[in-house]
């Protein structure tokens, strides 16, 4: 484990964006900049931190966290469904073949938890009660265990993402009723499976979301990344229910706590310019991602302080270069 001091002392050792060259069309996501090519996509993860659909800070190691957790999940689940991976040729970056995005986020939740507009809890708290065809009961307390997991998808959109039922992605076109419900079968084995999984390492996996395209032979295929510190929330498993008991938030090890931190100092969602997170928050928030990295694959993270991100990714991926 990088000691915080040292994650501190680096706290402007960031990612913030690539400008790679030869190496195809790019486009800037929220996260990922991505270099099209004729038959593979480079998937660039930097160090940004997107919330409430917007930038919110950049944290050191991130993308390097991402990148390496998703590949030991993709490892973890491919006989679930096939994955996109071809190559992983930097800390920061996977090689992946060409799918058909599908335009759904399959979003699973085993918690009644959640900060933002979209989230179960804040729903469940403005009245709503039917979660993907799971009616809940008035009464329930925050952050409780969801009789069982739901598919709960929103759309993918550039603007915000909208939480919709199956019936109403399928009336807007996103996907058809067949594939929503391959869809859905697959993100909720993908689901247990890192449930399983997570609690052996003494963790809760509370929510996550999965994306999904279709290969060159529509084969369904994850893509995109999976049981990340960004795509999914993660508990402390064993001081859950005492802390449950006691009325107290359980132990967070995941990015919720920077989200609250935006929410209590300003309007994340409507200010036009947003206060600069403290040094210590970001700090700590690496730490977690560097630590939930160790604690699922059992291997010690490393990263290079001295020489640039960007000048070592470019050396990395001299081989895919177009000539």
């Amino acid at each position: 484990m990088i000691p915080i001091e040292k994650l501190k002392e680096n706290v402007d050792f960031v990612l913030k964006d690539t400008n790679l060259i030869n190496l195809g069309e790019k486009k800037k996501g929220k996260v990922r900049d991505i270099y099209t090519q004729s038959d593979k996509v480079i998937l660039v993860s930097t160090d940004r931190h997107s919330s409430f659909d917007r930038l919110i800070a950049h944290i050191p190691c991130k993308g390097a966290v991402l990148t390496g957790t998703s590949h030991f999940w993709f490892e973890q689940t491919r006989d679930i469904v096939p994955n996109h991976i071809i190559d992983m040729p930097d800390a920061n970056v996977v090689v992946v073949k060409r799918c058909q995005v599908i335009k759904v986020e399959a979003v699973v939740r085993g918690y009644l938890t959640g900060s933002t507009n979209t989230s179960i809890w804040t729903r469940y708290s403005n009245g709503e009660r039917n979660f993907g065809g799971l009616v809940l009961p008035d009464g329930l307390k925050k952050n409780a265990k969801l009789p069982e997991p739901i598919f709960d998808p929103t759309t993918k959109e550039d603007e915000h993402d909208r939480a919709l039922t199956v019936d109403e992605l399928v009336a807007e076109g996103f996907a058809t009723k067949e594939l929503l419900t391959q869809l859905r079968d697959t993100a909720l084995a993908l689901f247990k499976r890192g449930q399983d999984i997570s609690a052996e390492h003494g963790l809760i996996l509370v929510d996550t979301k999965y994306e999904f395209g279709l290969d060159e032979n529509g084969t369904l295929t994850l893509i995109d990344e999976i049981h990340t510190p960004d795509s999914s929330r993660y508990w402390k498993l064993g001081s859950y229910e005492e802390r449950m008991a006691s009325g107290a938030e359980p132990e967070y090890f995941d990015k919720e706590f920077l989200r609250l931190w935006f929410k209590d100092n300003c309007d994340p969602y409507n200010d036009p310019t947003l206060p600069e997170a403290p040094k210590d928050l970001i700090a700590e928030l690496s730490r977690r991602y560097i630590e939930i990295y160790e604690t699922m694959t059992g291997k010690e993270f490393t990263m290079d302080f001295t020489v640039p991100i960007e000048q070592r990714i470019q050396n990395n991926l001299k081989k895919y270069e177009i000539k």
